[in-house]
């Protein structure tokens, strides 16, 4: 995958996530949540196209 799309796919969920913390009332906790979740996907895709994600499944503690 290009490093310009994977940049381009930060840009446009960080102004995603920006619009609904902006623009759509509800409360501060479940904002928070929301937040959490939408960054953890995004590192775990992130993970995912650098190839990072199966290596570190296969770390055993």
């Amino acid at each position: 995958m290009p490093l310009l799309t994977v940049l381009l796919v930060i840009i446009v969920v960080g102004v995603l996530l920006w619009l609904v913390n902006s623009f759509i009332p509800m409360d501060r906790n479940i904002k928070t949540i929301l937040n959490v979740v939408v960054v953890i996907a995004l590192v775990v895709w992130l993970l995912k196209v650098f190839g990072l994600f199966s290596y570190l499944m296969d770390i055993h503690v």
